[in-house]
């Protein structure tokens, strides 16, 4: 096994009190960087936000190195948010990614410095394409300053690297910036949790806002039914084979009757009933609680929460039993 490659730093002692005071003062230069975009965020913001809010195309987001990875981060928040977004590498664009841009779009481009060459090669391009520029930079006498159409200022007065060289700040002032910008938007568009909802399937918003209680209750012969003549020791059969820990009773024209859950049993056994004789009618519980198959999932777990029960029956327009579910379904679903 070869040797590890000496390092090229002094063999320094660590000290922890001191790792203890860079976080701090790291949170206090990132805090008094956004802070200072608040005094600074003025009517090129709205000019941008109302911008952003016209275009017919895409938000077309490009930064390089550090600004790139948080133009990434914009684009995304920009697309699930309500406005179409991409990003699209400056050095790429130069390559043939720039036929992705289009007149119609708008582009933001950022960098701290406003001198990124890759990104001020593309500029006359840009321009003669069409397409709204809009800098993002912390230095309003920069070439890309110069040639945008608007332009927001993220500028910093010191980077919370020690040596003032990593970005750091000017990063988390672009970040911030960037989820102002979002806001803004998904404010003005009227954009709903449903919304941000139909974006994010796979999330736990997602699934309570998207997954209906057709989707996830148990149907046809997964549900325990018995009419009100039926014997108690069938009734427990039927409970028992389905596996829901309730059996709805029905009439002929299968409307709901009533319920019998498990913990009704454990009722009856506490006192001591005779139930041998007894038949379903006999000990359901009437008028139970239901719900109908086209809403929410989410609507039958509150339900089941506000009624302390672990189960609900689902009917139809006419009160037919059509399915039924309980909580463990829900958690199954993801749903609870």
């Amino acid at each position: 096994m070869s040797a590890p490659p000496p390092s090229t730093a002094p063999d320094l002692p660590f000290d922890p009190q001191r790792a203890l005071l860079l976080a701090q003062e790291t949170f206090d230069i990132e805090a008094a960087a956004v802070l200072g975009l608040k005094h600074r965020t003025g009517e090129s913001f709205a000019r941008t936000v109302q911008a952003m809010l016209k275009v017919r195309g895409r938000v077309v987001v490009m930064g390089m190195g550090k600004s790139g990875h948080i133009g990434r981060k914009i684009a995304a928040t920009l697309a699930s948010t309500g406005t179409p977004a991409m990003f699209v590498h400056p050095a790429e664009a130069s390559h043939g990614d720039l036929g992705m841009v289009k007149s119609l779009d708008l582009v933001l481009a950022i960098s701290n410095g406003g001198e990124s060459d890759e990104l001020t090669a593309i500029i006359p391009v840009l321009k003669r394409l069409g397409a709204t520029l809009v800098a993002m930079t912390g230095n309003s006498r920069s070439t890309l300053a110069r040639h945008a159409d608007l332009v927001l200022d993220s500028a910093v007065e010191k980077e919370a690297c020690p040596l003032n060289l990593a970005p750091t700040a000017s990063t988390t002032a672009q970040l911030a910036l960037g989820d102002a910008l979002a806001v803004a938007l998904l404010d003005a568009r009227g954009f709903r949790p449903e919304d941000f909802a139909r974006s994010h399937p796979g999330g736990a918003l997602g699934r309570k806002l998207l997954t209906l209680l057709s989707d996830v209750m148990r149907s046809g012969e997964q549900v325990p039914r018995v009419t009100a003549d039926t014997p108690f020791t069938d009734l427990m059969r039927e409970m028992s084979r389905k596996g829901l820990g309730a059996s709805a009773i029905v009439d002929e024209q299968g409307r709901v009757l009533g319920i019998f859950t498990d913990g009704d049993l454990r009722r009856l056994v506490e006192k001591g009933t005779d139930v041998r004789q007894m038949r379903a009618g006999d000990v359901m519980h009437p008028n139970p609680r239901t719900i109908r198959a086209e809403v929410l999932a989410v609507e039958a777990a509150e339900l089941m929460e506000k009624h302390r029960i672990t189960s609900v029956l689902v009917v139809d327009a006419e009160d037919r039993l059509c399915g039924a579910v309980n909580s463990n379904d829900l958690m199954r679903a993801k749903v609870i």
